[in-house]
């Protein structure tokens, strides 16, 4: 028993049709092409009848296509090719009506087969072989298509298209101030632009296709009434076929060609009308149609109230109005009552999501591991500094403003400050922390001034006694009615702001370098130069890691020494890493790369004021280092090391009766641990090396110790 021809899986189409599906898919700019050469060949060629009817079926098909993508599409844009398909669309109905017409003269007198089964049954069935009736339902639709739906259309299409000209420069700087505000991206705004800019092509488009509809419309008046006249003339006079029947069988040909033609023709228009006239909505046409006429339940109400007193008018048929009353009544209705429950599950819905704000979450445990790293805590008397208004800048203003001025100083950004009352303090007391340990306290007068004498001595105004927070020095709460007298008698001003302000610049900078965190060197090194990024990316993590690099510049920082110059810095570390492991030591070779930078920052009116270290305390510190690299360390006895710190306190008190602030001069191998001990008993006082005096810098010795 034969088999039987294999198809594909699942009953679909058979090998061989699937194929030529796929390679017709895959040239589809072929198929267009030849497409359009038919169309033309249709023109000049006669076609048989079988090929008539399978084209007046293709154009009711595509026709019925066009209108449903019209209904279903969101956009007019969707279908922005419209104005080309109605062309190829109109030059396809016009070859049919060409070919149609050739057979109707041609053949007419064969009877009224002679031209195709489909027109043969647009003239003889729907029409029920009346042919005055066939030709008012062609008249008819002509008007319709001619008059109502193309020129509405077109005037929609030619008064978007200006209206959507004119509106253009408005559109394009409301995308353009978008993208600046940051709401959105290149990218984005060009699509915008495009769609834009496709817009009005589209309804520009839209305009002048309506032509096509219009010189259809016109083209199948002229078509008619060729084949009737031309039909008479031919029928009775060449063919002597009796008038009556010469005048039934072509009216016949021509109301059937006549409407087979205008019915696809009605339906594109209609497709065109919808897409001109949806385009202020997006969505699809059921949005339009049914959503918003049934957006309003009363007038839905109204209209069933108005139906149902017309049924009851004398005379009117009841079935119908009354009929309809009803339907739109019970559709008010429901809608009502639809939009009742809809709005009261939003109310809960809204209701619920209000509780849910109001109800606090309950904080993760997690929470309570966070630190800050500096913070501020005010007593409730001081709350009016934050926000009330001062004679000067507000205290989170000047916060601000303090945060860019220490970027500035010393090269990195840092943390905010994070300011919260606190009720257990009293009223006028302030409390500084860093790193949740407290590093200052004071208590402030905020609607006094703060006066001091520059020279720490007291002050002769009458007010209260107090001492500055930061700095510790005699000062006095006056009235601020003494301002004016207080500046003329040159003592220093302060407003209570700015006395927090001073003590947190000051407790910083004695703090700055626990606050560079691993997370802040990252960044700085991601955030260089990307010519920097070579000489970082041979050095860390292969020479050096990124702790490293951190405890470098936290070494700096601790000696109020900026880290803003990091290309410097980095250089630096890649010459000592050659030849050292030791941090100390890379610390101080990179600190003689920033001799410039050091020996301006200690400069006094231009000339560096030194006080040497003497021969003999440089034997003794270097006798007193024991170990190597990393584990070296100074091992002074106390006595020496009291004797030591008695002479450079004594020196250094003496010069500052005079007025001066010297820094003090060692050797580079002892300095770091000479300076760890002065650091203990006088912080402010520079500890220099004689690697970090700039050769350009000018010194001058004031002394020894």
């Amino acid at each position: 028993m034969a088999e039987a021809p294999s198809t594909t899986a699942g009953g679909g189409l058979p090998p061989q049709l699937s194929q030529v599906l796929n390679r017709l898919h895959a040239n589809r700019d072929i198929v267009v092409a030849l497409g359009v050469i038919g169309i033309i060949l249709m023109l000049i060629l006669p076609l048989p009848t079988w090929m008539l009817d399978f084209g007046l079926a293709l154009s009711i098909t595509l026709s019925v296509l066009i209108l449903m993508t019209a209904l279903f599409i969101e956009k007019p844009l969707q279908l922005s090719s419209f104005p080309t398909i109605l062309l190829v669309f109109t030059m396809f109905r016009l070859g049919l009506n060409l070919a149609s017409t050739r057979l109707i003269l041609g053949h007419g007198h064969e009877g009224t087969q002679a031209a195709g089964g489909v027109i043969h049954a647009f003239g003889t069935f729907l029409m029920g072989g009346q042919t005055l009736i066939g030709l008012t339902i062609f008249a008819i639709l002509i008007i319709i298509n001619f008059i109502v739906i193309t020129k509405g259309a077109g005037r929609i299409a030619e008064v978007a298209a200006r209206f959507s000209l004119d509106a253009m420069p408005g559109k394009q700087m409301a995308i353009d101030a978008d993208m600046s505000a940051g709401l959105i991206d290149e990218n984005q705004a060009r699509a915008r632009r495009k769609e834009l800019e496709n817009e009005s092509t589209f309804f520009g488009a839209m305009d002048g296709a309506s032509k096509f509809v219009k010189g259809d419309a016109i083209a199948g008046l002229i078509i008619t009434f060729v084949n009737i006249i031309v039909g008479l003339i031919v029928g009775s006079g060449i063919n002597g076929l009796p008038l009556g029947e010469a005048f039934q069988t072509y009216t016949t040909l021509t109301a059937g060609d006549g409407l087979v033609s205008q019915i696809p023709a009605l339906i594109t228009s209609t497709a065109a009308g919808l897409l001109v006239s949806k385009g202020g909505v997006t969505g699809k046409t059921d949005d339009a149609l049914i959503g918003q006429l049934t957006a309003y339940p009363k007038a839905i109400g109204i209209s069933a109230g108005m139906l149902g007193f017309m049924a009851l008018m004398p005379g009117m048929p009841f079935i119908p109005f009354a009929g309809l009353a009803g339907a739109l009544g019970y559709t008010a209705y429901a809608l009502g009552k639809g939009r009742a429950v809809k709005a009261a599950q939003d109310a809960e819905a809204e209701e619920a999501a209000t509780m849910a704000k109001a109800t606090p979450a309950e904080e993760p445990i997690a929470t309570a591991l966070a630190i800050d790293q500096v913070r501020l805590e005010l007593g409730y008397g001081l709350l009016n500094l934050i926000s009330g208004p001062q004679d000067g800048y507000r205290l989170t203003d000047q916060i601000k403003a303090l945060r860019r001025q220490l970027a500035s100083d010393f090269g990195f950004v840092m943390p905010s400050v994070r300011i919260l009352d606190n009720m257990a303090l009293p009223a006028n007391t302030y409390v500084l922390y860093i790193k949740e340990t407290e590093v200052g306290r004071g208590d402030l007068r905020p609607e006094m001034l703060l006066v001091m004498h520059p020279s720490g001595d007291a002050v002769s105004l009458p007010g209260e006694d107090t001492r500055e927070p930061a700095f510790g020095l005699p000062a006095m709460w006056v009235d601020r009615s003494l301002r004016d007298e207080a500046s003329f008698r040159g003592y220093t001003v302060v407003d209570a702001p700015t006395v927090i302000t001073t003590h947190l610049t000051e407790s910083i900078k004695e703090n700055i370098a626990d606050l560079l965190s691993y997370v802040d060197t990252q960044r700085l090194l991601d955030e260089m130069p990307k010519d920097a990024q070579k000489l970082i990316g041979e050095i860390v993590p292969s020479k050096i890691t990124v702790s490293g690099v951190q405890r470098v510049l936290q070494n700096l920082l601790s000696e109020q020494i900026s880290i803003r110059d990091l290309g410097a810095i980095l250089e630096g570390i890649a010459e000592a890493v050659g030849y050292t492991q030791s941090l100390i030591l890379i610390t101080e070779h990179v600190r003689a790369r920033l001799a410039r930078q050091i020996s301006a920052a200690n400069a006094r009116g231009g000339i560096i004021q030194l006080v040497t270290l003497s021969p003999l305390w440089e034997q003794r510190f270097a006798e007193s280092l024991i170990g190597g690299g990393e584990e070296r360390q100074l091992a002074m006895a106390p006595t020496t090391l009291q004797e030591f710190i008695g002479a450079v306190r004594d020196s250094f008190e003496a010069q500052a009766a005079r007025g001066e602030m010297p820094c003090l001069l060692t050797s580079p191998g002892i300095r770091p641990y000479v300076r760890s001990v002065i650091e203990r008993f006088r912080p402010a006082t520079v500890v220099l090396s004689q690697n970090e005096i700039h050769p350009k810098a000018k010194i001058r010795a004031l002394g020894a110790v």
